[in-house]
């Protein structure tokens, strides 16, 4: 039986266009807020020596942040999570950069990884993880999931190819979640039994029966381009999102 093909893509007309006018100047936009409760300064401690000045809430982003345990506080979705995830990577500043201005752009670059995970439904994020550019985005994944409170359901776990990993599969299989993944263009069937492995011969079998592009649509994986949009929203903090060396993993400036 042949693939059948890809259906026509819809087209979309706007007609609101003061209204989307309007979403366009709002774009790339940031409201700050603080919590009038949280108390800046350090609060003494008793013990000899020096104390600290501000207190943990205000440097959660310096370099203290690596003994700190940083609460997203992201809001629960009562009907369920769809966490969409993906990862961008972004400039390293420092001895790297005096290295290219000496002996040319030849010298091998230095880079991190951001790793974001969102709600699908209210677009927060839910996880975030900063790595090395050694590390590819499947090793995360089970740090994701670990961010997200154990009293939340989580119904399904979306990203590209690259999460197409036995190890992704037992992790969303773990949460009880559903896995919308995409399968490698290479990819066989798993022979050996484990959690999630029925899942993922089962995205497989549909893919090869139906074709790649009935697969996206009937799983929902489009979902997964607004965890793109975020990351466009991410790098519009600044020019360039950068991360020091010789600060703790995760500080960004």
């Amino acid at each position: 039986m042949g693939v059948m093909p890809k259906p026509a893509a819809p087209v979309y007309r706007t007609t609101n266009w003061p209204e989307y006018n309007a979403a366009l100047k709002r774009r790339g936009s940031l409201e700050i807020w603080f919590d009038p409760e949280m108390h800046w300064l350090s609060k003494p401690c008793g013990r000899p020596g020096r104390p600290m000045r501000f207190s943990d809430g205000a440097i959660e982003l310096c370099r203290r942040q690596k003994t700190l345990k940083v609460n997203l506080g992201g809001r629960a979705n009562p009907g369920g999570l769809h966490l969409l995830v993906d990862s961008t990577g972004i400039k390293m500043t420092g001895e790297g950069e005096w290295k290219t201005r000496k002996h040319g752009a030849s010298y091998r670059r230095q880079w991190r990884k951001v790793h974001l995970g969102i709600d699908a439904g209210t677009l927060d994020i839910r996880a975030i993880e900063v790595t090395t550019n050694a590390i590819g985005d499947a090793p995360t994944l089970p740090d994701f999931l670990a961010q997200i409170p154990g009293d939340e359901q989580i119904l399904s776990v979306g990203g590209d190819g690259a999460y197409d990993t036995r190890a992704c599969y037992a992790a969303i299989a773990k949460h009880g979640a559903d896995a919308v993944i995409p399968v490698r263009r290479n990819g066989r069937p798993w022979t050996k039994d484990g959690p999630g492995v029925d899942a993922r011969n089962e995205a497989l079998r549909v893919t090869k029966r139906l074709g790649r592009a009935i697969w996206k649509k009937w799983s929902g994986y489009h979902r997964r381009s607004l965890v793109e949009t975020k990351m466009h929203c991410f790098k519009l903090l600044g020019q360039r999102v950068m991360n020091r060396p010789g600060f703790p993993r995760g500080y960004l400036v």
